[in-house]
């Protein structure tokens, strides 16, 4: 199957390792990904936060890195993507107060495209109001998010159909291989040529 084009929402303060590691990962195996922030260009950084878990009633939060933006959030065009990544962090809760994220966002359900999303990317999922009926997670807790928009909460990482959430980072290895199951994409190892002695 050639290489997708793949969509990934970023904000500021997205969470460091939910936005660097899918990122990464879908470019490693072929894909294409762009990811974009509304009111950035290409070049443009997102400072990201480090969520962990210390044993608190929380996590706790400390600075990231600084992510890259790959292209331009106002060119765009949801119809030339065959899927989409919602990482999670603190940039969710702003990112679903734009209308043009949420009508993106909304494409990818109407068209029935892959859709990813991690931790508190549920909340711009529920702000697009594309849960209902769905059964997914998030966050735990987001649960109320999620069941006030209508979907059904499971626990750990959860496929409905072409929509793969997980709950945090520490899912990036189910959750993956569930998005890459949904995109069709196949992983073939090549076999390193003997070394000349």
């Amino acid at each position: 199957m050639p290489a997708q084009q793949i969509l990934l929402l970023a904000g500021d303060f997205v969470e460091d390792y939910e936005v660097m590691v899918p990122f990464q990962a879908l470019e490693m195996v072929g894909h294409d990904v762009h990811a974009v922030c509304p009111e950035k260009a290409a070049g443009d950084s997102c400072p990201t936060a480090v969520h962990d878990f210390e044993g608190d009633q929380t996590y706790t939060e400390k600075p990231g890195h600084n992510f890259e933006l790959t292209h331009d959030f106002d060119a765009v065009d949801p119809t030339e993507y065959d899927a989409l990544v919602v990482p999670g962090g603190r940039a969710p809760e702003y990112l679903r107060t734009y209308d043009e994220v949420l009508e993106i966002v909304r494409h990818f359900f109407e068209a029935d495209k892959p859709v990813a999303s991690l931790c508190h990317g549920a909340q711009i999922l529920a702000a697009a109001d594309v849960l209902e009926g769905r059964t997914c997670t998030a966050y735990p807790a987001l649960q109320a998010d999620v069941e006030g928009a209508g979907g059904t909460w499971e626990d750990g990482v959860v496929r409905d159909e072409t929509l793969v959430t997980g709950q945090a980072w520490p899912d990036h290895p189910e959750w993956l291989a569930e998005f890459l199951d949904v995109l069709g994409t196949e992983i073939e190892h090549a076999k390193a040529a003997p070394a000349d002695d």
